[in-house]
């Protein structure tokens, strides 16, 4: 936990504003002070990244942290808000808790589909993975110890899905050392939009001299701000034109969430204790939050409902002692995900009739076509994840110093995807499914073990190395239901890709007819990857003195193949990060100053990359090689009493180092390639960077504050391949400005802030609904619709807190 040591309430005060946001940049400095007699420092923190207690200053790693107090102060609600503060990430999103994270500029710009690759970055919260494929869990940041941001392959510690880095959300955990409580209400209203809530509160009790329960609670509400505006489409095959009256709605993007926490810690003896805790939330969203340029700014012409309901919750337990001089831990939890969503997908029916007079085929049970072939899709996903860590370390004062342990995972998710059209004839129908033209009914298993270790020797005073190994297997599987009915007729034109994946005419692709599941009576695709190996670290580690480091690291991840939802594919493989490192943590001026940095080269070795193939199916293929090279430092300057000045940022230089032909293990292909050798990554703009300026000062018996954040990011593309790039778009550079004004006195705070003071319209990613090739082509009535996910426009909030 992060260590404040101060004399008073009212020193405290005065540290808080003089100190202020070391925490933002990119090697986790989180700005406070550090020691009594010396208030005007750079503040300590202390975290787990190496599975131990130690100060970030002493990790020879690019980590990143914002720890409580600089989460508060750059009032951080959720993943987007501090994802900004860390420059080596970059994310893809189409709607709250579904978004892909990557560092590094690891990142091919997959679809993030359900049957998709895993991440290349791994997510906990607290000792436990969270990580699923539908996108990282958008948890509400309240009463948080600290993010910690782990840049790099962490392949020895935290294993499969660590590829790239990994993700910790540590939670403040009860104490017995006294009664603790607060609140905070907030009120904002965002521009083009509506107004917004939350609430939160916490409370701390000791039970006794050995147990003391936490309880934590918010209730949030996010207002909307992109309108679903009128709009038709005429149907070629048909002649008839339909209309989306009955959607027509102003700032429909709502979301509303609500959750809770509660933990217990029983220390058992001196040595032992234990600390069971259970964490939930509900989040209810309506309508996109992409809009179509074509429409206007902020606005969408969808043509029926959009929502999602995304509930879940974790049960853990740790347990942590002591035999003879070494601890031992042990965590184990248990995570439940549900996702139950309806989704417009009027921009498939009407590019493919379009394209390729797919509308033929779209009938009623007399076999006429339908005049509204409108699709929507009603989508079911469950996911359930156990996981187990034992491990053992040994004190981190001895010369030879280690961490090891056991890990193993099993992660299923049951996929519904139910693609209907009103009307659909039930001759036509997947059987048992009315009205639904295309089923996906599956189950994906997804399973890890390990056997990991990490040791440190130092071999002098100043100069340490360290090696670590980590011997993993997976298994992964995919078995179920995907496709058309057996009655559908024969293929529309050549080329466009609708191919008969469902029972085909007298069943002649199912592998089974036994009933899945409830479904239609036909098992066609049953497939399993598999496969094991190790991965490595090796680091060297100088200290000049107690304030300066330099280091050197080798170390590489991987993340595990898995199965093509196409049958007909064959399973992809697993990809590999190899990385090299050199970095240093530097403090200057007693303390006053801290300036951090690393340069790197990543080499991405068979890297998947997934993309909506013919007939809009997921595919996923290994594309080749790829080699990141980048630079990160950060800058804090605590330059008086009252004004702290910080600035961190990442450049990245992500690029294909052979072409990508779209054929798996074809990497020569002149005047044909889909992507040229030195083709940019996609997602991560090359230069990412943030700078901050705290001012603090008193009015009166109040510790008031002043404070502005900058936040710039690079253009960028949202697709791998050159074709998709000039349909879609680049995504222009933007730069975010925020301010913030408040006070704090006796336990009250109040403050006034601004997010996106300009209103800018930072492109986050830009997607198609169907292949990119049909649903971005030029087509009447503004069809070739690319969605544009903004930023939240500008956020006026006022707030206000109690302590007790």
């Amino acid at each position: 936990m992060t260590r404040y040591r101060v004399k008073s309430l009212r020193q405290a005060g005065r540290t808080l504003t003089a100190t202020l946001l070391g925490s933002t940049m990119l090697m986790g400095a989180s700005a406070v002070f550090a020691a009594d007699d010396k208030p005007n420092q750079v503040q300590e923190v202390v975290v787990t990244a190496q599975k131990r207690e130690e100060s970030i200053q002493k990790v020879p790693m690019s980590i990143q942290a914002l720890d409580t107090r600089k989460l508060e102060q750059l009032n951080v609600v959720d993943f987007q808000d501090y994802s900004k503060f860390l420059p080596s990430l970059s994310f893809q999103t189409i709607a709250p808790s579904v978004t892909s994270i990557y560092m590094r500029g690891v990142a091919s710009g997959e679809n993030g589909n359900h049957s998709g690759p895993l991440p290349s970055v791994g997510v906990y919260l607290d000792e436990q993975p969270i990580t699923t494929i539908a996108g990282t869990l958008d948890i509400h940041i309240y009463d948080i110890a600290r993010v910690e941001s782990l840049a790099g392959p962490q392949g020895t510690l935290y294993g499969a899905s660590s590829e790239a880095g990994t993700v910790r959300i540590i939670t403040n955990k009860p104490t017995t050392a006294g009664f603790q409580a607060g609140y905070d209400l907030q009120a904002n209203t965002v521009d083009h939009g509506g107004v917004g809530y939350v609430a939160e509160g916490f409370v701390n009790i000791p039970l006794s001299d050995k147990a003391a329960i936490r309880l934590v609670g918010w209730d949030e509400h996010d207002a909307g701000y992109i309108d679903n505006v009128h709009g038709t489409r005429t149907f070629p095959t048909s002649g008839a034109t339909v209309n989306n009256d009955a959607f027509v709605k102003k700032d429909f993007n709502t979301v509303n969430t609500y959750g809770g926490r509660a933990a217990l810690k029983i220390d058992l003896n001196e040595n032992w204790s234990i600390l069971p805790q259970i964490m939930g939330q509900d989040m209810k969203s309506n309508g996109v939050f992409g809009f179509d340029p074509h429409a206007g700014d902020l606005a969408v012409q969808h043509f029926g409902p959009d929502s999602s309901h995304d509930r879940w919750y974790q049960a853990a337990m740790t347990v942590t002692g002591k035999i003879s001089k070494y601890d031992i831990t042990y965590s184990a939890g248990y995570f439940n995900r549900s996702v139950d969503s309806v989704s417009d997908y009027m921009d498939y029916s009407y590019g493919y009739d379009n394209a390729g007079g797919y509308g033929a085929y779209w009938v009623d049970n007399a076999g006429v076509p339908l005049a509204n072939p409108r699709q929507f899709i009603i989508g079911k996903d469950r996911f359930w994840k156990d996981s187990q860590e034992l491990r053992i370390s040994s004190p981190a004062t001895d010369r030879f110093r280690f961490v090891a342990g056991l890990f193993m995972q099993n992660q299923r998710h049951w996929i519904i995807q139910d693609y209907q059209i009103a009307g659909f004839g039930s001759f036509y129908s997947v059987p048992n499914w009315p009205q639904t033209i295309w089923l996906t009914d599956q189950m994906r298993v997804d399973r890890d073990k390990a056997v990991f270790a990490e040791a440190t020797y130092d071999i002098t005073d100043k100069l340490s190395i360290t090696g670590g190994v980590r011997f993993y297997d997976y298994r992964n599987t995919l078995k179920g239901f995907y496709g058309f009915s057996e009655h559908t007729d024969d293929p529309p034109p050549l080329g466009l890709g609708y191919s008969h994946t469902g029972f085909g005419p007298g069943g002649v692709n199912c592998l089974s007819t036994a009933v899945y599941r409830g479904g239609p009576g036909c098992i066609n695709l049953d497939k399993v990857s598999q496969g094991s190996g190790n991965t490595h670290k090796l680091n060297l580690t100088y200290k000049f003195d107690g304030d300066k480091l330099i280091y050197a690291t080798w170390s590489n991840g991987y993340r595990p193949g898995g199965v093509n939802r196409n049958g007909n594919l064959p399973p992809y493989q697993a990809d590999f990060l190899t990385n090299y490192e050199f970095g240093w943590k530097t403090s200057w001026a007693g303390h006053r100053i801290r300036w951090n940095g690393a340069i790197y080269q990543e080499d991405w070795k068979n890297f998947q990359f997934s993309f909506l193939g013919l007939n809009s199916l997921t595919v996923v293929a290994n594309a080749g090689q790829a080699q990141i090279r980048g630079l990160e430092s950060d800058l804090s300057w605590v330059v008086d009493d009252h004004l702290t000045l910080t600035a961190s940022g990442a450049y990245t230089d992500a690029k294909l180092t052979e072409p990508y032909c779209g054929i798996q293990g074809v990497t020569s292909c002149p005047g044909a390639e889909l992507a040229p050798k030195g083709q940019q990554l996609p997602v991560t703009p090359k230069l990412k960077a943030n700078a901050t300026a705290r001012y603090g000062f008193d009015i009166g018996q109040w510790n008031a504050h002043l404070q502005g954040a900058v936040v710039y990011q690079d253009a960028t593309w949202a697709d791998l391949r050159t074709f998709e790039r000039g349909l879609e778009g680049r995504m222009p550079a933007f730069t975010t400005v925020d301010l913030s004004l408040g006070a704090e006195h006796d336990r009250l705070s109040v403050e006034l802030f601004v997010k996106n003071l300009f209103d800018e319209r930072g492109n986050i990613t830009r997607f198609t609904e169907c292949t990119i090739a049909v649903c971005a082509a030029p087509l009447p009535n503004g069809a070739n619709t690319t969605y544009v996910v903004p930023i939240q426009p500008r956020l006026i909030g006022l707030k206000f807190g109690q302590k007790f």
